[in-house]
């Protein structure tokens, strides 16, 4: 298992520069679930991923954060909430980083800053037809 060990030959990229290199969209046949590929250029700083499906009427049906990511490749499988087969849907895909305020012992309530947005990806797919 080579989680950790990084390739000294691949330049690690500074936040402003990571980029997504790969979206592949799956929608799993007979079903609700998509599968969904990312791959990222080499990072020096874990990025944070936002996923949102949304139907061809604007409604979103799916969506997964994932902070930190710890590799540059990610598969996973969303589930999509009133599929109707044979529609186009709509894939976004965007890769963030979000400055965080200094802990402190006192609490205050303080809002996030905006994220950094370097990088986001669309992708249209059709959910195939239920076979009977």
């Amino acid at each position: 298992m080579d989680f950790f060990l990084h390739d000294p030959d691949k330049s690690r990229l500074p936040p402003e520069e990571v980029r997504l290199r790969k979206v592949q969209v799956s929608p799993q046949p007979n079903d609700q679930r998509v599968k969904i590929y990312l791959e990222l250029t080499p990072f020096k700083k874990r990025p944070n991923i936002s996923v949102t499906i949304t139907s061809a009427s604007g409604k979103q049906v799916a969506h997964t954060s994932i902070l930190e990511i710890m590799l540059p490749k990610l598969e996973f499988t969303l589930h999509l909430r009133e599929p109707d087969p044979g529609n186009e849907y709509i894939v976004e895909t965007s890769v963030y980083y979000q400055s965080l305020p200094e802990p402190s012992n006192v609490p205050i309530d303080i809002p996030l800053p905006d994220p950094l947005i370097v990088d986001h990806n669309m992708t249209i797919f059709s959910l195939p037809h239920l076979e009977t």
